[in-house]
Parts: structure tokens; sequence; C-alpha cells
């Protein structure tokens, strides 16, 4: 915190939150609210990967829950304080692996075939569609919504992946990899540069927006995402 506050010149704050847990995921919401009198904008950058199927505290299969639960239930909640505050961005961070994703609404939770990047894809699959159900259900509100794939970064979220993958990423894809300071770059342009103030409902990969796949411009099942996401969180 030291260092963010030495280079923006601004006093910041930091909260610790599970992303896996619903209730903790309320506890910041409510702590935000009441530290914050306005919020402009609101980065969705949390997740992880699991080589096996777990279950949250909310039993929920982990990887869904964290990816993509974690970020309908916070902005959720916030929304109320991000009209208030308009104008405001919410930036949605997906992957380009969400064109490898489904959606089965009959085993969200891959109780059959699991498998860690089947359940990786569905997770970034269902951020693009949150992110562009978001932005029509914004529309008019000046709160603009969109997704990114920020491009192969090298953070150690691959750490948990089984043993048998390590050769490949090692080899393979850590020369593509590209340092947290660059992929962070289009994160920061969406929420931050002027020429994006009304961009909203696109999905963007290494700053470039593109047309995502096929079933992420489907709007009929963003809308049933929602609905389901709606009661996974109790947010009916």
């Amino acid at each position: 915190m030291a260092a963010i506050r030495s280079r923006a010149r601004a006093d910041a704050a930091s909260y610790l939150c599970d992303f896996s847990s619903q209730a903790d995921i309320r506890r910041l919401a409510a702590e935000i609210q009441r530290d914050h009198p306005s919020l402009h904008v609101l980065v969705n950058n949390a997740g992880g990967v699991n080589k096996r199927r777990t279950l949250t505290v909310d039993g929920i299969e982990r990887t869904f829950a964290t990816n993509h639960l974690g970020y309908f239930l916070l902005t959720t909640l916030l929304l109320d304080l991000l009209k208030q505050s308009a104008p405001a961005r919410i930036v949605t961070v997906a992957s380009v692996g969400h064109r490898r994703g489904t959606l089965n609404f009959e085993d969200l939770g891959f109780e059959r075939g699991y498998w860690i990047m089947r359940a990786y894809a569905r997770s970034k699959l269902a951020n693009v569609l949150f992110a562009s159900e978001l932005a029509r259900r914004l529309s008019g509100t000046g709160v603009t919504s969109n997704s990114l794939h920020p491009g192969r970064v090298a953070t150690n979220i691959w750490s948990g992946a089984p043993l048998w993958t390590k050769p490949y990423v090692h080899f393979f894809l850590r020369p593509t990899f590209i340092t947290a300071e660059t992929g962070a770059r289009t994160i920061v342009d969406l929420a931050v540069r002027p020429e994006f103030e009304s961009t909203t409902g696109q999905y963007f990969e290494e700053g470039v927006a593109v047309m995502p796949s096929a079933l992420a411009q489907d709007e009929g099942l963003a809308r049933r995402l929602w609905d389901v996401s709606a009661a996974l969180t109790q947010m009916k």
C-alpha cells in the first residue's frame, strides 16, 4: 500500500475478502459502502483454478463460485452506489479461455466430468455474458460495463494446476507470458481513459474491441445466467 500511495500521490485503503464466501463478499460490500460515499470504478479481477472439484462454504463448485458468482454478487451489491456516483465504470477481467467455455444449467458445478480447464473456461464465459448483460441493464444510467482478456499474464494462478501440466506451462506457455504491469494496461485504460467514457457492452482482447465467442453473444443465455446467478447468491 505504501508503494501505491507513493506512486499515486493519494491516500489508499485495502480490504481483504475471500471471494469463495458469499458472506465475506457481503461484508466487503458493506465496508465499502460505509467508508466511501461515491464509487466511480469497479474492477472485477479475482479468481483461481482448482485441479480437483471442491465446494465452497456455500455448497457451490469453487471455480464458478469464485470467478463468476463473486463478481456478480459484489457488483450487484454495489450497483446503487455506482449509479449514484455516475459517471462510473465496471471492468470485468475475463479471458480468451471463454471461447472454449460451455454452460450446462443442469450441471453448472461439473458434478459429472470435472476438469480444471473446463471449469475455468466456463467461469470465464460467464464473466463475458455477465458483463454484457450488465451493460444492457445499466443502459441510460451513466454506468458502463465492459469485459476483457488482458493477455497471458505471469501470475501464480496456475500454481495449483496438475503436476503433469507444469512442463507444458513452463516450456510452451511461459515464453508468451507478459508482466502483470503490462497486463494491467487494458484494465486501466478501460477504467480511466476519456475515449472509453461511453464504451459499454464490449469485449476486449489485448486492448482491442473484438467479438467474443458465439455463446458469449447469446442474450437469452446471458439473461438466464443472470437469473440463475441471482438465485445462487440470494439476490432475487
